[in-house]
C-alpha cells in the first residue's frame, strides 16, 4: 500500500470574494452565489445535476496553511486555543472545504449556487449528492 494520495481538482469556483480575509466564515453568514466551473474531463459526470439540488461540494482549499494544528475560534483572542479538527478552519493539515449548496442554474460546464463562501479560484475536488431519507433513496 502506498503513502501516496493524488488528488487532481475538476474544476474552480468563481467567485465575488477574492481576498479569504472579506469571506464570510460560514456559508449562512452572508456567503453570496458563485459559480462551480468544471473542467470538459468531467462533463458526462455531471449529467443528472440539475437546478434544486443540494449537493455537497468538496473544495481544496489551496492558500490554507497545513502547518496549522490548533486556532482560536473564529480568530477570537479571548476564546481557548482549540484542535482543528473540532473547528471548521480552512488551516489545517488537510485543507478540504466542505460546502452544502443548492444548484441555482445550470450553464453547460457551470453550476451556479447558493450561499458559497469558499474564494475565487478555489479548486474543486468533488461533488456529492445530500441525500435524503431512507425511503427517498
Amino acid at each position: 500500500m502506498s503513502d501516496e494520495l493524488v488528488v487532481r481538482p475538476i474544476g474552480r469556483v468563481e467567485s465575488v470574494l477574492t481576498d479569504r480575509q472579506d469571506a464570510p466564515r460560514q456559508a449562512d453568514e452572508g456567503a453570496p452565489d458563485g459559480w462551480l466551473v468544471f473542467d470538459e474531463g468531467v462533463r458526462a459526470a455531471l449529467a443528472d445535476l440539475g437546478v434544486g439540488d443540494e449537493i455537497l461540494l468538496i473544495t481544496w482549499f489551496d492558500r490554507a496553511d497545513r502547518d496549522v494544528q490548533a486556532v482560536r475560534p473564529r480568530g477570537d483572542e479571548s476564546r481557548p486555543l482549540t484542535g482543528v479538527f473540532s473547528t471548521r478552519s480552512p488551516d489545517r493539515p488537510n485543507p478540504l472545504g466542505l460546502h452544502r449548496v443548492t444548484i441555482t442554474a445550470v450553464d453547460g460546464l457551470r453550476l451556479q449556487v447558493d450561499h458559497l463562501e469558499a474564494i475565487d479560484g478555489t479548486p474543486i475536488v468533488d461533488v456529492k449528492p445530500v441525500l435524503g431519507d431512507t425511503a427517498e433513496r
